[in-house]
């Protein structure tokens, strides 16, 4: 079979290069000896259409609104699967056995604990700062307190970094909204799920006993699912580029925890129920549909649409359903948010002109409204965040760490700044 291949032509010079085809998806052109042959790079900022690595982790098609983790549709997951059976098939590649699952479960459960050194750290944070400015530092702390496992080319090391950053982050995030609300800190307790553990450690009170609602933790299960890993999205793509030089994992992960946190990427759902809360009363809806269609209003509205996603995010629809879910547990319809929520949901679905350019609701839109109801600050939005998309960066970082291809990341430029002239001493200028 012939290989197909592209050809550049540069004046009268004509140069080919390799077509490579995945499994499914796109082909892409080979360009890696671009510059030897002609001299010449390519030009392609926020690296829309540049693959940087190959990988079988995620594969997401924008167009027909289809997200695979392993191969395995995401809507499937979420319905069938938990969260922690979610993060073994992300890390090992495939669904685990009754046993294997068991077993990763008791793993991830028995490593929550945190250094209790750690609760320290916490003290040196004023008291109203971000909790993601708390969470990029005590991430990267974590290097110091676990440095038996941050040798890289070992790979028992690189398993053990791993369970760990799965099992402790969601406790460093919960100590972050405790420590912000000024209650006490909550040890984990290994008699509950994931989720629930999450939960109690976020909510309870040493005053008394507090009991997690099953039906709001399997709400906070499907959000951590859902999030758990969307392909080379920035924090990724943050954390693969951070690990290209070698850095130690527990760096790797704060510095995609430091991307996450702008609100382009993980404060998307944050945004979305502030311009909820900014439109107010379900009365002042037209006025800022208006003003969203009008060109020259700077106003958007946040937690439609999606940059990849040309059809219906297939998250959202799962979302959709639990938001309607918790919503009626937790007997809040009243409330004048999730009011102007659901009204602009409707018009969005209706509104020809939503649907003609796919605005349609996304993930972000539903998560933001089910972790109001259930009590979070938006502050804590992206935190939650990045503890679902922990897993979703270790499993990219250790693809990376173990390709035989891997090389560090080194962008190039087009450079329009002055050219070369000489020093003028200051006395002459």
């Amino acid at each position: 079979m012939t290989e197909k291949v592209a050809k550049l032509t540069l004046g009268d010079q004509t140069y080919e290069f390799p077509v490579l085809e995945g499994s499914v998806g796109p082909e892409v052109i080979d360009i890696r000896s671009l510059y030897s042959k002609t001299g010449l790079f390519t030009y392609d900022p926020g690296f829309t259409s540049t693959a940087a690595c190959d990988s079988s982790i995620t594969y997401i098609d924008g167009d027909k609104g289809e997200l695979l983790y392993r191969g395995y549709p995401i809507d499937q997951l979420a319905e069938k699967s938990s969260y922690l059976e979610v993060c073994y098939l992300l890390l090992y590649g495939e669904l685990p056995t009754k046993s294997q699952l068991a077993e990763f479960d008791d793993l991830v459960t028995r490593h929550t604990m945190v250094h209790e050194q750690m609760h320290y750290f916490y003290r040196g944070f004023r008291r109203d700062a971000h909790p993601m400015a708390v969470m990029t530092g005590v991430v990267g702390a974590m290097a110091a307190f676990y440095h038996d496992s941050t040798d890289i080319n070992d790979p028992q090391q690189r398993e053990i970094a791993s369970i760990r950053m799965i099992a402790k982050i969601p406790t460093l995030a919960a100590m972050a909204y405790k420590y912000s609300i000024g209650q006490p800190f909550v040890y984990p307790r290994n008699d509950l799920d994931y989720a629930s553990n999450f939960l109690h450690m976020c909510f309870s009170v040493p005053a008394e006993e507090y009991k997690v609602n099953p039906e709001i933790a399997r709400a906070m299960d499907l959000i951590f699912t859902l999030h758990a890993d969307h392909e080379q999205n920035a924090s990724t793509s943050t954390v693969r580029l951070s690990g290209s030089s070698d850095a130690n994992p527990f760096a790797c992960i704060a510095a995609g925890v430091a991307c996450l946190w702008g609100p382009a990427h993980g404060g998307a759902n944050e945004a979305a129920l502030n311009m909820l809360r900014e439109i107010g009363t379900v009365e002042r809806i037209p006025e800022f549909i208006a003003r969203a269609k009008d060109k020259n209003d700077p106003f958007r509205l946040m937690g439609f649409g999606h940059r990849v996603y040309k059809n219906y995010d297939p998250r959202a629809k799962v979302m959709q359903e639990t938001a309607r879910k918790v919503l009626d547990i937790l007997g809040v319809e009243n409330n004048p948010t999730l009011q102007v929520a659901k009204e602009l949901e409707r018009i969005a679905l209706e509104d020809e002109y939503f649907v003609e350019r796919k605005l349609y609701p996304n993930v972000d839109f539903y998560s933001g409204i089910i972790l109001n109801a259930v009590g979070f600050p938006t502050s804590m939005f992206t935190v939650l965040f990045a503890v679902a998309r922990t897993v979703g960066w270790i499993a990219q970082w250790k693809e990376m760490i173990a390709d035989p291809q891997k090389k560090i990341g080194r962008p190039r430029q087009l450079y329009n700044g002055s050219p070369a002239r000489d020093y003028t001493p200051i006395s002459a200028r």
